[in-house]
């Protein structure tokens, strides 16, 4: 399937970030045996680059791939690794081309409607919608789909198992959730089934999305 395809189906990306390798992967297996397989291991995490190697390894099934990417140092480091998609905070076109050339989805990060149709342009994938809750939430996405509805579009930032569907109905194509995702309460006391049980309810509430 292509990336988009991907998008469609799964609807949900996981996304990571750890202090610690072996916390980010508990995170990732709690997340996986709730029925996720769209995995962000954020670049800025603990040896981000041979945790997802591992989960590449260990997770077929699953797609693998890396965010916070801010330069093309990291960029190159992180499809060494083997990430098979790949997240930025911002545009950059040179990223953007890079990535493209190797045919490894690469999704910056935009707010505004210029931003969007830049790296849209540019040749992104998709685009990643950041931070999405200081602009109106899914309410925002509603409103870009009459110009910019070709584009597809992923928010992150403040989507939660609460608002998720939202998000999809007003015309994401898809929603990346962390800090929402992975509460801290459970985070320290490794609590990974209450985890697992959040992937599957998000799952469950978004299933009549996935096409």
């Amino acid at each position: 399937m292509t990336w988009l395809q991907v998008l469609k189906q799964h609807r949900a990306i996981a996304v990571i970030r750890a202090s610690e390798r072996q916390l980010g992967y508990q995170m990732a297996m709690a997340v996986v045996s709730g029925g996720m397989e769209l995995i962000e291991i954020t670049w800025n995490s603990a040896e981000a680059g041979s945790l997802i190697a591992q989960l590449r390894l260990e997770l077929p099934h699953c797609w693998i791939g890396t965010g916070t990417i801010l330069n093309m140092h990291h960029l190159k480091d992180a499809i060494a690794t083997g990430a098979q998609f790949l997240f930025a905070p911002h545009v950059d076109p040179n990223m953007i081309t890079y990535a493209q050339s190797l045919g490894i989805p690469m999704i910056p990060g935009a707010l505004t409607p210029t931003e969007i149709v830049t790296a849209w342009n540019m040749g992104a994938s998709c685009v990643k919608v950041f931070p999405i809750m200081t602009v109106g939430g899914a309410n925002y996405i509603n409103c870009l789909q009459g110009p910019l509805g070709e584009i597809p579009l992923i928010p992150t930032g403040g989507v939660d198992l609460d608002n998720a569907r939202e998000f999809i109905q007003a015309g994401a194509i898809a929603v990346g959730l962390s800090g929402q995702l992975f509460p801290q309460t459970s985070i320290r006391s490794r609590n990974w089934q209450s985890i697992s049980n959040m992937a599957r309810k998000l799952i469950n509430r978004l299933e009549d999305t996935r096409k």
